[in-house]
């Protein structure tokens, strides 16, 4: 199946590294006008350079920021098509007791998984409504839908939110030709938190996590950003509310 985005003009959160820099690099090399966004300027400046792209440093945790980030792209390329939020992760956090966990940890993991994904969401759908054409994924995970393997209550938690966002804005963008899907990554190595947390687990863990995985391997950044591009392109385009694990079928 030959996936091609010529002319399509797309913004990928989370863009500055692992799965949100290699669902771009994929995106931009199909053909795609590319729009990265992430927390880190530096970061995403250097993946944008690196792959033709426009980069937009933002923190997507307000309506105000998601809001201003969508009218920059309708101002820059006139219309947006395809919109990942693959921005999220653990904010630097590890797991811990619940007794431990203050409110300000909390919401900083919901800010960057969920109420970007839902603010972003809010901004485009006019865009997108008047094209009568969008596809929206989420990168949620395998913690969003059993409990986490990292030990973050506010993660699993977040992740699970992601999901049923996913499936209630299917249901509501639906009827304007708008699909809204989840790639459910299994254990990458992505970033130096997830690399943080394979240290952690000693020689005896990673050993006992590779055996828990059919294939006995750990996944890629590109493994994901395959499975999204099936999502976004026009052959995809009778799906939408679904998840899908990409995780070597540990799931």
């Amino acid at each position: 199946m030959q996936l091609s985005f010529d002319n399509r003009v797309a913004l990928v959160t989370g863009g500055a590294q692992g799965i949100g820099r290699a669902i771009a690099a994929a995106l931009a090399a199909a053909g795609a006008w590319v729009h990265l966004a992430d927390i880190d300027a530096d970061g995403v400046a250097e993946t944008a350079a690196a792959i033709g792209a426009q980069a937009h440093a933002a923190d997507l945790g307000t309506p105000e920021a998601a809001q201003a980030l969508i009218a920059r792209i309708a101002a820059e390329s006139g219309r947006l098509d395809l919109l990942v939020h693959a921005a999220g992760g653990v904010r630097g956090q590890v797991g811990r007791p619940i007794e431990e966990i203050a409110e300000a940890d909390w919401r900083a993991i919901f800010a960057a998984n969920v109420d970007a994904a839902f603010f972003l969401a809010q901004a485009a759908a006019p865009m997108m409504k008047q094209a009568r054409y969008g596809r929206i994924v989420t990168i949620s995970s395998g913690a969003g839908l059993r409990p986490s393997l990292t030990g973050i209550q506010a993660y699993a938690s977040a992740k699970h939110a992601l999901v049923g966002l996913t499936k209630q804005l299917a249901w509501e963008f639906g009827p304007h030709g708008i699909t809204v899907n989840s790639v459910a990554p299994g254990f990458v190595r992505s970033n130096p938190a997830t690399e943080r947390q394979w240290q952690s687990y000693g020689a005896e863990g990673q050993k006992r996590l590779l055996d828990s995985i059919h294939t006995r391997r750990l996944g890629t950044p590109d493994d994901i950003a395959q499975a999204t591009l099936f999502f976004l392109g026009e052959q995809a385009g009778w799906i939408t509310g679904q998840v899908l694990s990409v995780d070597g079928g540990r799931s």
